[in-house]
């Protein structure tokens, strides 16, 4: 599992630069590009198919392969959208999970194995009622279905899943920025960068210490957000205390951390620089299963791992596992005001253009 961490941290470090390997790749990634045009041409074609009715879509995604920070998004949105009156519900693609040919609807503590780790995190973390399918379309309409009440959709992961129309595209990028700007495989981009003048927000996730990058030329509006640890959980038991207190406990012991994220070592700096010294660092690959225990290898008093991978792990009963809970801070805090102005607007054009629901 470590090498396998190891090829893709290399895979991705490739990709920062133009150098041999890519641009021997770039024949491939010129076919890519023409596959997305075709397929960006054809869903043009298509009619409008609005599966939600009047609730406004919105999507959450990225353009660049691996980990950008679109769950916490995700979450953050939920929650402050709820805050504000709404009834939001999620749609996502259940990464690793096998599904027939209904979608999966759910609310709360679901099975990551039924579900897929992040939507089961989304589930848990916000309470909304939640559809898992390939088909976001079929995940739409499963889900206003199953809750009536849900008046605005997020979708999570899906800005290339062109079949689902979308009333707002939300982009979540990185420190990496666009890499070498190269499309898969020479490069990091799953469709061309021109993408980014077409969406309406591009959120930038940096570390603590990072500066804000240079805005990009697009018309989206664009922000940094920095995510901050906010509590900590004893996955055996009900324990729970915010970062300061859990910090001053335990920062003497010996500590380790897992993560099977996109980009591990973010969730490693993170830890370090917000007053943590780490003994041990294990990065394993994107939604590991967790098929056996990673941790009983590991000598340490404390072991930290994600909320993402914490939906896989409390069937090992390790009382040294302690979950880090995020919480994202935003330079632009009046974001979520202007979204909430938008999608109100965008329902009152739906009705009035008289859309209704299709199911």
């Amino acid at each position: 599992m470590k090498a396998t961490a190891r090829l893709v941290d290399g895979i991705h470090r490739m990709w920062q630069t133009k150098g041999l390997a890519s641009t021997l790749l770039l024949p491939l990634s010129w076919l890519a590009h023409l596959a997305v045009l075709y397929k960006q041409k054809r869903y043009r074609k298509q009619a409008s198919y609005w599966p939600a009715g009047p609730r406004p879509i919105v999507v959450v995604g990225n353009i660049l392969v691996g980990g950008t920070g679109k769950t916490p998004v995700v979450i953050a949105l939920t929650q402050a959208l709820r805050a504000k009156g709404w009834h939001p519900g999620i749609v996502s693609r259940g990464y690793g999970v096998k599904l027939e040919a209904r979608a999966k609807v759910g609310q709360g503590r679901l099975d990551a194995a039924g579900f897929g780790d992040e939507p089961a995190l989304i589930a848990r973390s916000t309470g909304a009622p939640l559809a898992v399918h390939p088909s976001r379309v079929l995940a739409v309409q499963a889900l206003v279905r199953a809750h009536p009440e849900v008046d605005v959709i997020i979708s999570d992961d899906g800005l290339q899943h062109l079949a689902l129309q979308r009333d707002v595209e939300i982009v979540v990028q990185d420190a990496r920025g666009l890499g070498n700007g190269r499309m898969l495989p020479a490069g990091p981009l799953r469709e061309p960068a021109a993408k980014l003048a077409q969406v309406d927000y591009l959120i930038t996730n940096v570390a603590a210490s990072q500066p804000a990058p240079p805005p990009l030329p697009v018309g989206a509006l664009q922000l940094c957000m920095r995510l901050q640890p906010e509590r900590v959980e004893h996955l055996a038991s009900d324990l729970s205390a915010t970062w300061p207190e859990w910090l001053a406990r335990h920062a003497a012991g010996t500590i380790a951390a897992v993560a099977a994220i996109g980009q591990p070592d973010r969730f490693f700096s993170m830890l370090r620089g917000h007053g943590l010294r780490l003994d041990a660092a294990i990065a394993l690959p994107d939604h590991d299963p967790y098929s056996s225990s990673p941790f009983t290898a590991l000598n340490a008093d404390v072991i930290l791992i994600t909320a993402k991978d914490a939906v896989k792990c409390a069937r090992f009963n390790d009382p040294r596992i302690w979950v880090v809970n995020v919480a994202p801070q935003f330079s632009d805090i009046g974001w979520l005001d202007g979204l909430n102005e938008k999608l109100h607007a965008i329902t009152e054009k739906k009705k009035a253009g008289g859309i209704k629901l299709l199911v």
